[in-house]
């Protein structure tokens, strides 16, 4: 019986964490990186933390990523489960949901 009781306590806690992560600080200069990200992300289509717009040039508000090779201001890698947080790409209106 208790066992049922810890594995419920679990399931719940997992159920119910949310990412601490402030997306709305996640723009600029990012590169993708296989190891010793500065955040874990999984691409959705549905339901983001963070809408991202891939741009060129002025990525200065939350939602904008230039991406670049080299002197990042966050290194991403894209994982399928488990990320600190949701990004869905969009070709307009990036941000917060």
């Amino acid at each position: 019986m208790k066992r049922i009781g810890l594995l419920f306590i679990l399931l719940l806690s997992l159920l119910n964490a949310e990412s601490n992560v402030d997306v709305s600080k996640i723009y600029g200069r990012i590169q993708f990186v296989d190891a010793f990200p500065d955040y874990k992300v999984e691409v959705v289509t549905a339901f983001p933390d963070l809408r991202v717009q891939k741009v060129d040039a002025f990525a200065d508000r939350p939602g904008k990523w230039q991406i670049v090779d080299s002197f990042p201001d966050f290194k991403i890698q894209i994982v399928k489960n488990f990320g600190d947080f949701k990004i869905q790409y969009v070709d307009a209106f990036p941000g917060v949901k």
